[in-house]
């Protein structure tokens, strides 16, 4: 059969990493296609020493690419948002199919490069967009395509899973953690989009829209980071029978959609918990299938790679099928920008369980006063533990809470920290015990 030409725009890490594995393992993805894949040209800024592009057509300018009548299918591994958006919609417009392992691009242009791509006809792959080399994109949209998704729940940054991971185990605390993962080249030197959760919140929002129907709805998804949590917490949640995860969370409720991303005290005995270092993984409960984990290496050159080669697969298999029988780019027919039907819900009517800490005056009558703001806001607590007095005469106090919403604990600790007996802000973190049975 005729081959599949493909322009590759970016030759970094998971640019160059594509390219070896397209020419490394030709063979057999020709044999899984039922036709070749070949570079027909790469576009990048400056050349990967790990790639041997001698016979392939090189350009710095990534349009280039776009516009070559002679690529069918471009892959865009620049990453970001403008260039990236533009680039896109330049190869749409230049009828080209598109592979991209850009979550930043899909979670907050991707209801209009979908739209753009339905008019042209053409497809828009992005399975490596979340969560590096594990299928857990094709596994929701075609899968688990009987089931009606009722929650998942994700660790999908390997950075933030590295720290938390290692905070844990050797009781360092997270600037010390940081650095060494910065140093390993694990994380950034501006570390933000990781450990404040903006790029777990970009694979949530693409996670979300294909297991429940709904657009894109990158703006509306809640984001809290790691930065803020200590070693203390660590040791007291592990204590608790609790190990802190930085999770990407949705759920189907009777009232719209949970859709949030913060640190997460988890029961040691789910599976989740035992997901160290800088693997990614996702769990998923079906109505049908019931829950199902995925697991693997969340980025790296090769395992991203293995993703977008897949996608690549599938275009080649599906090149020639008229587009409406092709699989929908997020699942389901039909889904529209302003369709209301499941809305995302506030992080104010969110209903969990939380664990406090705080530090009080070594004074009679503060534990009462504490117990009886919480019971004004109908929260019950589940188990209080007063640590030995620190220096200043100030005593750590530890409060599990039943669930309840996040207004009425808002409210709870704005009072708390109104108290002239509680001393610096009040830690909250939220508790899920991920229950099989929901």
């Amino acid at each position: 059969m005729k081959p599949v030409r493909v322009g590759i725009c970016g030759l970094g890490t998971v640019g160059g990493g594509t390219f070896n594995v397209l020419t490394r393992n030709a063979d057999d993805i020709a044999r899984r296609a039922s036709r070749p894949i070949i570079v027909e040209q790469v576009g990048t800024r400056r050349d990967n020493p790990q790639c041997e592009t001698a016979g392939v057509k090189v350009t710095r300018d990534v349009f280039e690419v776009a516009r070559n009548p002679d690529v069918d299918v471009l892959v865009e591994l620049i990453g970001g948002y403008d260039v990236a958006r533009e680039l896109v919609m330049t190869a749409i417009d230049n009828d080209k199919h598109v592979v991209t392992a850009n979550k930043a691009l899909i979670a907050v242009h991707g209801n209009e490069i979908f739209q753009a791509a339905h008019e042209k006809g053409v497809i828009v792959a992005f399975e490596a967009a979340v969560a590096g080399g594990i299928p857990v994109i094709k596994s929701l949209r075609e899968g688990l395509g009987a089931n009606r998704i009722q929650w998942l729940a994700g660790i999908i940054n390997g950075t933030g899973n590295y720290i938390l991971t290692h905070m844990r185990d050797e009781g360092r605390a997270f600037d010390d953690v940081l650095a060494e993962a910065q140093a390993l080249g694990y994380a950034e030197a501006d570390p933000t989009f990781d450990v404040e959760g903006i790029d777990a919140a970009h694979k949530l929002t693409i996670l979300a829209s294909i297991a429940f129907g709904v657009p894109l709805q990158f703006d509306k998804a809640y984001t809290e980071g790691i930065s803020r949590v200590t070693a203390d917490d660590v040791e007291q949640a592990d204590q608790l029978g609790y190990i802190i995860k930085h999770l990407g969370i949705s759920k189907r409720t009777e009232k719209g959609l949970e859709l949030r991303v913060h640190p997460t005290l988890i029961p040691k005995e789910r599976l989740l918990a035992s997901v160290h270092g800088v693997k990614n993984a996702i769990a998923v409960m079906g109505d049908a299938v019931g829950p199902t984990l995925y697991y693997g290496a969340g980025a790296g050159a090769e395992p991203t790679a293995s993703a977008v080669v897949a996608d690549l697969l599938d275009v080649a298999r599906d090149i020639t099928t008229e587009h409406h029988y092709r699989v929908p780019y997020l699942a389901f027919s039909g889904i529209d920008e302003a369709d209301g039907s499941l809305p995302i819900l506030p992080m104010e009517d969110i209903v969990t369980a939380y664990y406090l800490r705080l530090l009080a005056v070594d004074r009679p009558g503060v534990l009462a006063r504490v117990a009886t703001i919480l019971s004004e806001q109908g929260i019950s607590i589940e188990a209080i533990i007063q640590k030995e007095a620190t220096e200043g005469e100030l005593v750590p106090i530890i409060l599990m809470t039943h669930r309840t919403r996040e207004q009425h604990m808002n409210e709870v600790i704005r009072q708390l920290e109104s108290l002239a007996d509680i001393a610096g802000p009040v830690t909250r973190i939220r508790v899920e015990a991920l229950d099989e049975n929901e």
